[in-house]
């Protein structure tokens, strides 16, 4: 690992050199940024179980630092539609004070991840399982919006997809055809300027215009204020969260999961601005610029915060090159929230409610979706099944099993490339059958010898046959060796030397050679290379 693995990218950009004309470009970038972010957050707050001013503290404050001390150029953070579901369930059960402090450790996690270098084994997490959780999290964010959408009188909607989905249908006679018509009108808005006017901030023109009619027209519709009468403007004074060791172990699985979301998606949206700058983010710190950002915010009251590829890209598109353009963006929108504030409370919900519509449709992802449904079977059932415990079951438990299972699959389609073939070397070399010492039996691995192979391959060694009196076992094509693997043929050589066959390792690579040395190997061969050629040499002399 380099010496700056570790170096937010804020510092390497004021090393090379930091003038007018850049935080020009960051300058413009940032207010754009904010601009889009500025109903993003208020929507997400409110989604997610809280209100309007928890969603902006943590744009602004996590957004802030996660641009200084992170590890990507143009990265922007802040509340992501990926943690509405999880963050609403920790409210639920454990109150806000569980929420703080879950994102607490969850900051904690992210900072020891970086540091361990699990940022680099983030992105071996299969395509399959995450476009099903997150298209599974489209639906819920989706469906938790059809109340406010519709304008439906509702007292409490339950957690559950499907009793969400029985008390809608129950409370179909109370839609507000108002509601639905500002609702309808800010998804047309939205859907209209991007069509047509892809450089206007939609979602700021479609609140804008909503909040006007409703105010004008006096339409009895709910708005922020009716939502939320006592909500204060303005950021909180930092203070120390609610512990104790009994809500500690009940919010800990949910800390995990929110780690693992934020790490993800903060890498993903990483990746993809590399590809739009050309630039390359440092995994590591990025982790750890996340874990100090999210545990500011829980001091603040705040949201789980993580990289959010739409504005992020917006960033870029923005012309934003460097980090200040996303600390910019938090500094805009601390002014709106202070200037603004008071004006939050006319926002009506089911424009709020179309907006999150938006977010879940993007964050569906149905191009992918219907791609990796025309892959092979293994895929299409990974994808179906973490998309379905999604929706139907519970986030973690889909994340859990969705990664558990392509582990499996992946380990299932490496076995089936790892095998051991006797090895005819009068076809491979034919002036060398009658060189060959008597009694010699030459075999050849092919593939990774883990555990996934093992118990077939101790039983293919057993199938041997006749017992020759020296096995050469060919190595070139083993790449990498466990544990597991290296007991297998441990076994099989003692086994053997019991019947008076010695077992020799010949053409081994770099892994497998160090990993055997380091055990007590029954094999010649193993403390050091062999070549195929040295090894036919010594036993022709024995």
């Amino acid at each position: 690992m380099s010496a700056n693995a570790f170096t937010p990218k804020l510092f390497t950009v004021l090393a090379e050199g930091y003038g007018g004309a850049r935080l020009r470009a960051d300058l413009l970038a940032g207010l754009t940024v904010a601009i889009v972010a500025l109903p993003l957050a208020m929507a997400l707050g409110i989604a997610s179980g809280a209100s309007p001013r928890e969603g902006l503290v943590t744009a602004i404050v996590a957004g802030f630092l996660i641009s200084a001390l992170g590890g990507s150029r143009v990265q922007i953070g802040g509340p992501t539609g990926a943690f509405v579901v999880i963050v609403a369930g920790v409210i639920a059960a454990h109150g806000f004070s569980g929420l703080v402090l879950a994102t607490l450790i969850a900051g904690l996690i992210l900072i020891v991840a970086g540091y361990a270098g699990v940022g680099r084994l983030m992105r071996y997490v299969p395509m399959p399982v995450v476009t099903g959780f997150t298209a599974g999290i489209a639906v819920i964010i989706a469906s938790g919006e059809i109340a406010d959408f519709f304008g439906l009188g509702v007292a409490a909607v339950p957690a559950a997809f499907v009793d969400k989905l029985v008390v809608y249908l129950g409370a179909l006679p109370s839609l507000n055809p108002a509601a639905f018509g500002v609702g309808a009108g800010t998804l047309l808005t939205i859907i209209a300027l991007r069509r047509w006017a892809p450089r206007v901030p939609a979602y700021l023109v479609a609140i804008l215009c909503a909040t006007l009619a409703v105010r004008l027209l006096h339409l009895p519709v709910e708005t922020v204020g009716d939502r939320f009468p006592s909500m204060p403007t303005g950021v909180p004074l930092p203070q120390m969260p609610e512990f104790s060791l009994a809500l500690l172990r009940e919010v800990l699985p949910s800390a995990f999961t929110i780690a693992f979301l934020a790490g993800i998606e903060a890498l993903l949206s990483a990746v993809v601005a590399d590809g739009m700058t050309g630039y390359r983010h440092r995994s590591g710190q990025e982790l750890v610029g996340m874990g100090v950002a999210n545990i500011v915010s829980a001091g603040f009251a705040g949201l789980p915060a993580t990289g959010a590829i739409a504005r992020t890209a917006t960033n870029i598109r923005a012309g934003g090159r460097t980090p200040v353009a996303g600390m910019a963006h938090a500094v805009f929108l601390l002014v709106f929230l202070v200037a603004a504030g008071p004006y939050i409370a006319w926002v009506p919900m089911a424009c709020l409610a179309a907006i999150l519509l938006m977010v879940a449709w993007g964050m569906s992802e149905y191009h992918r979706f219907l791609s990796l449904l025309r892959s092979d079977a293994g895929e299409r059932a990974l994808l179906l099944l973490t998309f379905a415990l999604t929706v139907f079951v519970d986030l973690t438990v889909a994340i859990g099993v969705g990664v558990t299972l392509a582990a499996l699959l992946f380990m299932r389609r490496m076995s089936e490339h790892a095998g051991l073939v006797p090895v005819n070397v009068e076809d491979e070399h034919p002036d060398q059958r009658d060189r060959l010492p008597p009694g010699v039996e030459v075999l050849r691995f092919t593939g990774p010898i883990f555990f996934g192979v093992a118990s077939e391959l101790l039983e293919a060694l057993r199938r041997g046959g006749a017992r020759p009196r020296a096995i050469v076992l060919r190595m070139e094509d083993v790449p990498y060796i466990d544990a597991t693997g290296a007991n297998a043929l441990a076994t099989f050589a003692r086994q053997a030397a019991a019947g008076g066959t010695t077992v020799w390792l010949v053409g081994m690579r770099r892994q497998p050679l160090d990993f055997l040395a380091r055990h007590d190997p029954p094999f010649v061969g193993a403390r050091r290379s062999l070549t195929y050629e040295g090894a036919l040499r010594r036993l022709a002399r024995d």
